[in-house]
């Protein structure tokens, strides 16, 4: 017991230490621990779950849409990135080098695959011989290494975990519709199954993807205002065709290059749900994406223990039936209070609480963990009452996010203005821009805020620069970003 009573010790309220209620919450809910290598992390069962509960419906997602998975090497030849200036430049500074083997020195070095571009590129040129090839639509999913300086559990850190689509087409057109395509899934799944609402737009220059064309984002706000860039889908023109020499012979027997996309969600996404969601009591995990959905815990005197810890193995029973992802608690030495703190740390969606005058009324009760709103409902109902409950609470969670957005939403028109606006409040912050590099980093250097992106709906339009006061040619999202 005195173990238990620690486990759910208080954790640091967000309003005292954001980034200590963070490292509270994901230690305490068991979902990682720390690796001996420095910037790593191990994913555990319980946080390992929400991973794979993500890729599987966003697997679901990109079979639907004609995309195929394969699994390229770890291993990348130093060659290959100095075949596109642009990315070697991007991630020079990540990249982790494999330079010798077996105790001999390589011929040359290898890296340790940040992103596969410039692999895909090299065996889409063996593959792509004609128009009929295309398009070719292939998705991985696979781990990936970045040596961060500074990292934070789930959304940065120097190994880990995500997909990448890696597609080509006959042209332009095609290519760019494949790039708003898996922008739209990755906006629909983060809104239908994280309940996360999300800002979507067009990366600036200086933010977009090193060797593309044009970069696309969803950026989601958190709960001390930072933003998380939640997914990102680039069109890479014929940049790596050119580099990779990935050539087709078109409908009237020409030889072109092929127009190639990339795009990617990693496991960030984990990260951002717990600071979009999470309170004071710990994590608040949509339905969808919980490894338990409801936890029954049986209450009562020891002398009704047994029978009331039978109808609830019934119930539990017709739940797993039905799809529920359902567990139940009915350990005697300890207590329900004890437990209803426990799951509501754990961010379970729906509490079950089952007693014997419920058992005599034929009834149960249900918690919520968002609202804590408890109903009674007819036992006979109960996988009904259960589905829409869960239904109900996924719409509150994306209801309360999308408000807490709206509420710590500004519009400034001068650089004093945003100053000011970072200073005193958190929150993202929109404001028109000229379009030059040097007004979009006078902004970084004097808020710590970068550009998230150009809104394809901004609330409003800007008509002036915040920082020159010229003609602005964008309305931006800016906003501080982990």
């Amino acid at each position: 017991m005195s173990k238990d009573k620690k486990f759910v010790s208080e954790i640091t309220p967000q309003s005292e230490d954001f980034s200590k209620w963070y490292i509270d919450v994901i230690k305490k809910a068991e979902l990682m621990d720390y690796s001996p290598v420095r910037g790593c992390i191990i994913f555990r069962p319980e946080g390992y779950e929400l991973w794979e509960n993500i890729q599987r419906d966003l697997d679901r997602r990109f079979k639907e849409t004609g995309h195929r998975n394969a699994y390229f090497p770890l291993f990348i030849p130093e060659s290959f990135f100095q075949k596109e200036k642009e990315h070697v430049e991007g991630f020079n500074p990540e990249l982790p080098w494999v330079t010798e083997a077996a105790g001999e020195k390589l011929e040359e070095r290898l890296a340790i695959r940040p992103t596969s571009e410039t692999m895909f590129g090299h065996m889409y040129a063996k593959w792509i011989q004609s128009y009929r090839d295309l398009p070719l639509l292939i998705n991985q999913w696979a781990n990936v290494v970045r040596w961060e300086k500074r990292t934070l559990p789930f959304l940065r850190t120097s190994e880990f975990l995500w997909q990448e689509g890696h597609t080509a087409h006959e042209n332009e057109e095609e290519a760019r519709q494949e790039t708003m395509q898996m922008l739209g899934i990755y906006r629909d799944f983060v809104e239908e199954f994280l309940a996360i609402p999300v800002v979507v737009g067009q990366k600036t220059p200086s933010e977009r993807f090193a060797g593309a064309v044009d970069t696309y984002s969803i950026e989601a706000m958190m709960k001390d205002g930072r933003a998380v860039q939640a997914g990102t889908s680039h069109y890479l023109g014929t940049k790596f065709a050119v580099a990779f020499d990935i050539k087709y012979l078109d409908r009237e027997n020409q030889l072109q290059f092929a127009h190639t996309t990339s795009w990617g969600v990693s496991t960030r996404l984990i990260g951002a749900m717990i600071m979009v969601h999470g309170d004071d009591r710990g994590l608040a995990l949509p339905p969808k994406v919980a490894p338990t959905q409801v936890i029954m815990i049986p209450i009562g005197p020891a002398k009704t223990r047994d029978q009331v810890v039978g109808r609830v193995d019934e119930l539990y029973a017709e739940l797993k039936k039905a799809g529920v992802r359902v567990k139940v608690d009915d350990r005697s030495d300890v207590s329900p209070g004890w437990k209803f703190n426990e799951y509501e740390m754990r961010g379970i969606p729906l509490r079950l609480e089952l007693g014997p005058r419920d058992m005599e009324n034929g009834q149960v009760v249900l918690v919520s963990r968002i609202s804590g709103e408890k109903k009674v409902v007819e036992q006979d109902n109960l996988v009904a009452e259960v589905e829409a409950m869960l239904v109900q609470i996924h719409n509150e969670m994306f209801e309360k996010a999308k408000q807490f957005r709206e509420d710590h939403f500004y519009s400034v028109d001068t650089l004093d203005e945003m100053k000011a606006s970072q200073e005193e409040q958190r929150g993202f912050v929109l404001a028109g821009w000229c379009g030059s590099d040097a007004c979009e980093k006078q902004v970084k250097e004097e808020t710590g805020a970068t550009s998230r992106n150009i809104p394809f709906e901004p609330a409003e339009k800007k008509s002036t620069c915040l920082v020159c006061g010229d003609a602005a040619e964008h309305t931006v999202v800016f906003a501080r970003a982990y």
